[in-house]
């Protein structure tokens, strides 16, 4: 996005790439359909220990400004949920349509091209790469975070801050699934693969989306929603009902259905495995018309308010971004360039600009990059 919206102005850019294929990432990305934006994006998206800084970038080119540009390339999309666009096909339709823009400019990708140095000099920067020396008035640091090595991700980008003189906040896992090592493993494991629809709260930021118990732990949209929110110890509270006031449904159904065992009422919500299960682990299932007020409340409780404590994350294995990175408070808002160091250009997540699950920090790579592509 940088690339193209510099070149269009007439800049000669070359974006050096050290991996074998251009975005890996976008790729990857929803499932393989990459969710490139979200209609109902807006700074309170955004996670940043200066939040007004993305303000300014976000509102000048917006969500709508992509989507007309999916559109001008004739790539079908739809609406998943809550806000979330998807491509009709493939992700491969989205980064096909960035690198077309850079060949309809003229910005040159150059693949496997590592750096070995970067040094500031007279009118710009050397950079040292495996193909040789390179040298620039501008240069864009766009390497994005820690998340998912495996796609070539490094803290590259980090170190040439640090070498420049900026503050590089503390870096965390973000966007990702919780590790559960207690006794509720073992009901993670046996629920392995089971999705249902709940309240995900941390530290005073509430959810709702599925949550996936898996073999390791909690993962689904719910649990990466709220792991940005979340610090070792913390609690994570969730409601299984979120239709529901759990106390007057389990009180009506009491009235309702008195013979009607607990297990059989939640299988009227959850599969039969998983209400046997909720009842194995926490309560003895028997008739409702057995259960006291005191024993219904705390069967309400549980199943409004089931709090609990990970073990941890998975941290960035799987982790769909970063949290931290350069303090943004060392940058300029409007156009990305370096308070420190003159002609130099930060965007994407190597920012401390970490939005929420749903194509917001696609849409952050898209606004910060033609903000700095639109000066540099």
């Amino acid at each position: 996005m940088c690339a193209a919206t510099a070149a269009a102005r007439g800049r000669s850019v070359l974006v050096i790439d050290h991996a074998n294929k251009a975005g890996k990432k976008i790729l990857m990305s929803g499932g393989g359909r990459c969710n490139f934006t979200n209609m109902y994006t807006e700074p309170g998206n955004f996670l940043s220990q200066n939040p007004h800084f993305c303000k300014s970038a976000l509102a000048r080119y917006t969500q709508w400004d992509f989507i007309d540009l999916v559109a001008s390339y004739g790539v079908p999309y739809h609406e998943k949920k809550l806000g979330q666009l998807f491509c009709d096909n493939k992700a491969s339709d989205i980064l096909g349509l960035l690198l077309a823009e850079c060949k309809r400019t003229g910005a040159e990708v150059r693949l496997n091209t590592s750096v070995q140095e970067v040094k500031a000099v007279e009118g710009g920067y050397r950079v040292l790469t495996s193909g040789g020396a390179l040298a620039c008035t501008s240069l864009v640091i766009a390497t994005g975070g820690l998340s998912i090595p495996t796609l070539g991700a490094t803290g590259f980008g980090y170190q040439l801050a640090r070498q420049f003189g900026h503050t590089v906040l503390p870096t965390r896992a973000g966007l990702v699934p919780f590790t559960i090592t207690d006794q509720l493993k073992a009901l993670c494991t046996e629920l392995s693969g089971t999705s249902v629809d709940c309240i995900a709260s941390c530290n005073g930021h509430s959810f709702r989306e599925n949550l996936l118990f898996t073999h390791r732990g909690l993962s689904g949209p719910a649990m990466l929603q709220v792991s940005s929110f979340w610090a070792a110890g913390d609690k994570v509270t969730l409601n299984l009902l979120p239709d529901h006031d759990a106390l007057s449904w389990l009180q009506a159904a009491q009235a309702e259905r008195p013979n009607a065992e607990l297990r059989t009422l939640l299988g009227d919500l959850f599969t039969r495995k998983m209400a046997q299960l909720l009842c194995d682990t926490w309560f003895e299932s028997r008739p409702l018309k057995q259960y006291t007020p005191a024993q219904l409340q705390a069967v309400a409780d549980q199943l409004g308010h089931w709090e609990l404590v990970p073990a941890g994350t998975e941290g960035y294995r799987t982790a769909e971004v970063t949290l931290g990175g350069v303090d943004t408070r060392e940058v300029s808002s409007k156009t990305m360039e370096s308070m420190k160091s003159p002609g130099l250009y930060f965007i994407g997540e190597v920012l401390d600009v970490t939005g929420h699950l749903g194509g917001f920090n696609f849409q952050w790579a898209w606004a910060s990059g033609y903000a700095a592509g639109g000066v540099c």
